[in-house]
């Protein structure tokens, strides 16, 4: 039987994984080096993530699918950047950029999930979620181009 308290849970854990590796994987990006274990970790659960975020019981196509579906397609270029194409040329930067709005993408669902459930933020309206969301954004941009230009690892 689908127990949708427990699949909540399971869907978060791996949310929360795939946001503190990617966190994690930005560093190294900026100090350009090449995770191996960890890049396996953040590419599985945030995957996994997206992949049981669609699984949920839900009538009409909401604005979390969307994100979803930018987010899947986000990865798998990621995906394809680091191990199809092995960081040859500009896919190095394209995996950058990729695995930071990989990560954006994590954080915007977990503050809006956050400012959704926490009954202060809530009674708190509309604006200071703009405002986090929108610092957010500024914050991804700015790594992203930081980690496009600063990533320049040794050979795979």
């Amino acid at each position: 039987m689908f127990n949708i308290l427990t699949f909540t849970g399971f869907h978060t854990w791996l949310s929360l994984i795939a946001l503190a590796s990617g966190i994690l994987l930005i560093f190294d990006l900026l100090a350009s080096r090449l995770a191996g274990r960890l890049t396996i970790l953040f590419f599985v659960t945030a995957v996994a993530t997206n992949v049981t975020g669609f699984l949920f019981p839900f009538t009409g196509f909401l604005p979390s699918h969307g994100v979803g579906i930018i987010s899947s397609l986000v990865l798998l270029l990621a995906l394809m950047a680091r191990y199809a194409l092995r960081l040859a040329g500009a896919w190095r930067a394209t995996y950058a950029v990729c695995l930071v709005l990989g990560v954006y993408f994590l954080a915007f669902v977990a503050i809006a999930q956050i400012f959704q459930k926490v009954p202060a933020l809530v009674a708190m309206g509309q604006l200071p979620f703009a405002v986090a969301e929108t610092l957010l954004l500024v914050i991804a941009v700015l790594l992203a181009v930081k980690a496009a230009r600063r990533f320049h690892p040794v050979a795979m």
